[in-house]
């Protein structure tokens, strides 16, 4: 029986240039509080590689464990860009610009209260509650940051990636 998805030594390089990517953009903006690139990429990878994103998005929470080490924030991250990548598979049957740019800039906002949850299950619904709203400020700026990431951007990466797509052969 053949698998029907089988990943190649073309997706296993590609998912390590994913991880290296958002490493990379994380690095890069670290120094602006709710300001990444990170939502970006997951979402463009996304729609280029599907499901196979999923392991960049661990592979970058992996990284991040690595150079940064444990903390609660792990498990955050663990399910965070998993489910960013789940949802953008959610709206990628719509394919539209403003799809993406609203799921982006809804993530932002959601981010805090998203990251949240195991402060319920540490100290319960009051420690969540209060962490998340401490970070409110960081969220709204997370979320226009995304949005205004998404608008700007969206169309010369998409365009970049679907030569390289185009040019390589490349089947999500």
């Amino acid at each position: 029986m053949k698998p029907t998805s089988k990943f190649t030594a073309r997706d296993i390089v590609s998912i390590g240039c994913m991880t290296a990517i958002l490493e990379a953009v994380k690095w890069t903006l670290s120094s602006i509080p709710g300001v990444e690139l990170v939502s970006f990429f997951l979402i463009l990878f996304t729609i280029f590689y599907g499901w196979k994103t999923i392991l960049a998005a661990l592979g970058f929470a992996f990284l991040e464990i690595i150079l940064w080490g444990m903390g609660i924030w792990n498990f955050m991250y663990i399910y965070m860009w998993p489910l960013l990548v789940a949802l953008t598979m959610l709206v990628r049957k719509y394919d539209s610009i403003w799809a993406y740019t609203f799921l982006s800039a809804g993530f932002g906002l959601c981010f805090g209260a998203l990251c949240s949850i195991p402060y319920l299950l540490i100290g319960g619904p009051i420690t969540m509650f209060t962490w998340w709203i401490a970070g409110i400020p960081y969220d709204i700026a997370h979320g226009i940051a995304n949005f205004l990431i998404m608008i700007l951007l969206y169309k010369p990466v998409y365009h970049v990636m679907e030569k390289v797509f185009t040019k390589y052969k490349m089947q999500p």
